[in-house]
């Protein structure tokens, strides 16, 4: 999609986070095993059908919360890095992306925790892990001059993204806060600054 989203767009989004949130709460809850796709949609506010209509199946659901961080990362590297090298930009807008700004958000990490913890939403965590990878390639992609090695660009990618989801998924075996030593902003920030002091393409790309 490019352009501004329509409303409709717009709508539909509204919607799926939503349902991802309704979903999420009952998931934390009970567990993804226990919890039916008419409860889903019964907290949502929506028929069954509905709900099909959004995901094809009930562990999809938790997908859009799940990539709102890695989507929210990838904003803010893409525009309020300008000038920095890729290393530290990377960091700087991970550290951003996973603190939680209110709490709506820390609910919403508290969740998420719970979620990484279920083996029943396993697969929809290494989809959205894959979809924000590939979103961050192209962010990169975009900050690097003309003749950039495409493999460099990718791997660099591979391993940002990686990074975080290693850094969450320690969190969330923890018992950290969501905030504050052990959070994911700081185990975030400490997997980028291993990972990444071996990579050249990440110093010497601004």
């Amino acid at each position: 999609m490019t352009g501004r989203p329509t409303l409709n767009q717009r709508r539909r989004e509204i919607t799926r986070l939503e349902i991802a949130r309704a979903a999420a709460a009952l998931f934390a809850a009970r567990g993804a095993e226990a919890t039916t796709a008419e409860e889903v949609a019964h907290a949502s506010g929506i028929s069954l059908r509905t709900f099909y209509r959004y995901f094809s199946e009930k562990e999809d659901a938790v997908a859009p919360l799940l990539a709102a961080g890695g989507e929210r990362w990838v904003r803010l590297f893409a525009d309020g890095s300008a000038g920095l090298p890729v290393r530290e930009a990377l960091e700087r807008s991970a550290a951003e992306s996973l603190t939680p700004p209110d709490a709506d958000a820390v609910e919403a990490m508290q969740w998420t925790r719970d979620l990484l913890r279920d083996p029943r939403l396993a697969s929809v965590w290494q989809r959205v892990h894959a979809d924000s990878e590939e979103r961050l390639r192209a962010a990169i992609a975009a900050r690097c001059p003309q003749g950039t090695d495409a493999l460099e660009i990718r791997l660099a990618a591979a391993a940002a993204t990686t990074a975080i989801r290693v850094a969450l998924e320690q969190w969330a075996a923890s018992g950290a806060a969501p905030t504050g030593p052990g959070s994911p902003r700081e185990l975030g920030a400490r997997c980028m600054r291993e990972l990444t002091a071996g990579l050249g393409l990440w110093a010497r790309v601004s």
